[in-house]
């Protein structure tokens, strides 16, 4: 009797174990499936070294802009105008150009500097006014996707293309910002990005402060922290990765479209929330954050190379970010 009762908490404890390594590494363990699956299906394409150059470049802007829904996501708020403000930041920056024919760094700080007036917006409605950020961050993707079709004129705007009203146009996008969105210039920023968020919150006494915010925003007042300072942070810095990823994608495109950015949306949320349950981490976080996107990416290059419907993808994502909802979720449960 006694023999059975060891063998079954001896059962008990190898489940939990084997349980515990699923939740903290199945990203890790998801994105070396992935790889091994398609390698093996494909094996002549999929692995080569310009294939994963593309991989790499694909996530590059959605990483950037997961990375500021992260640090959202740190004060237990969620920015969702991440998309807008991407494609207001294209329209911004183009119009620098070709319009106006400014330099390429003025161009960029003005662009930027747009964008924190957005984020210091919806953190205004946030902090003070007490709205729900979902709430404000969903009215603001409108309103800012408005403006920019507004702005632009309703169309896109690209090199020697007259405005809608039928001025000519006389400014070139320089050569120099279009090197930002080719490889291997994208990836590098995009690594930066990683490892700059990664030190700011494990690192500085201010991402600290940002994840006691989000822990207990009551106690983190208590102990003497500006909780409202804070979350307008968070939500600035949200913004202006937001726009950073527009200009990104501005260079990668050479112009500016309507709702350029709206298709990042998703992934980027995807990514950020794949990220809470990297390494057992629990919490929003940059690595994480930039894994959730290498799995994504890699899904979506290695269905794609398959020939699998274009249509079908966001099925595909969709359930994978169930599994990593599902996983970060029984595991604090």
């Amino acid at each position: 009797m006694q023999l059975s009762s060891n063998a079954q908490l001896k059962k008990v404890r190898i489940q939990t174990i084997l349980m515990n390594f699923v939740t903290k590494w199945g990203t890790i363990l998801a994105i070396g499936g992935l790889l091994l699956f398609f390698s093996l299906s494909m094996p002549d394409i999929f692995m080569t070294s310009s294939n994963i150059t593309t991989i790499l470049r694909s996530i590059s802007i959605v990483t950037v802009i997961a990375i500021g829904i992260t640090i959202s996501l740190t004060i237990n708020g969620f920015d969702l105008s991440i998309g807008s403000m991407a494609t207001f930041a294209d329209t911004m920056v183009i119009s620098m150009f070709v319009w106006h024919n400014i330099p390429t760094v003025p161009a960029i700080l003005v662009t930027l500097g747009v964008a924190l007036v957005v984020g210091a917006f919806n953190a205004f409605l946030i902090v003070k006014v007490k709205i729900p950020d979902m709430l404000v961050t969903l009215a603001s993707l409108f309103i800012f996707e408005g403006v920019a079709m507004t702005y632009a004129g309703g169309g896109s705007i690209s090199q020697g293309m007259p405005r809608l009203d039928g001025t000519p146009t006389f400014g070139v996008i320089p050569d120099i910002f279009k090197t930002i969105g080719t490889a291997p210039t994208i990836i590098i920023i995009m690594l930066v990005v990683v490892a700059l968020a990664h030190v700011f919150l494990n690192y500085t006494k201010y991402g600290r402060y940002l994840y006691v915010v989000g822990g207990n925003m009551e106690a983190a007042r208590l102990s003497g922290i500006p909780v409202d300072r804070y979350r307008t942070l968070a939500y600035l810095l949200s913004a202006l990765l937001a726009a950073v990823g527009g200009i990104i994608l501005a260079s990668r495109i050479g112009s500016a479209q309507i709702n350029a950015g709206a298709g990042y949306l998703m992934p980027s949320v995807a990514a950020a929330f794949i990220g809470l349950s990297v390494a057992g981490a629990g919490r929003p976080n940059a690595i994480g954050t930039f894994a959730g996107a290498v799995l994504v990416g890699v899904l979506e290059n290695g269905l794609v190379m398959m020939s699998v419907p274009y249509y079908s993808l966001n099925i595909i994502k969709g359930a994978v970010l169930v599994l990593a909802l599902a996983l970060t979720y029984f595991r604090k449960k």
